[in-house]
C-alpha cells in the first residue's frame, strides 16, 4: 500500500469518525468539537493539495510506507 492511499484511508477515517461524534444526529455524540476535527482534515487537505506538503504523508514516508512510483 503507498502513501498516497493511506492518506486517503486515514483522512476518509477520521472525517468519519469526527462526524459519527460531533453531529448531534449521532447516536454517537460526545460534542459537538469533535467536528473542528473534520475542518481541520479537511483544511490539510485542501493545502497539501496546492503545496504537495502532507505532514501524515512525510510519517509514513520516515516509517518507510512506499510511495507511488511513476508508470
Amino acid at each position: 500500500m503507498t502513501t498516497e492511499r493511506l492518506v486517503r484511508i486515514f483522512a476518509g477515517a477520521f472525517v468519519l469518525a469526527s462526524l459519527a461524534l460531533g453531529a448531534p444526529a449521532s447516536p454517537l455524540f460526545a460534542s459537538a468539537n469533535f467536528l473542528w476535527v473534520t475542518a481541520f482534515v479537511g483544511a490539510n487537505l485542501l493545502q497539501s493539495g496546492f503545496t504537495r506538503l502532507c505532514p501524515l504523508e512525510a510519517i509514513l514516508r520516515r516509517l518507510g510506507v512506499a510511495s507511488r512510483q511513476c508508470e
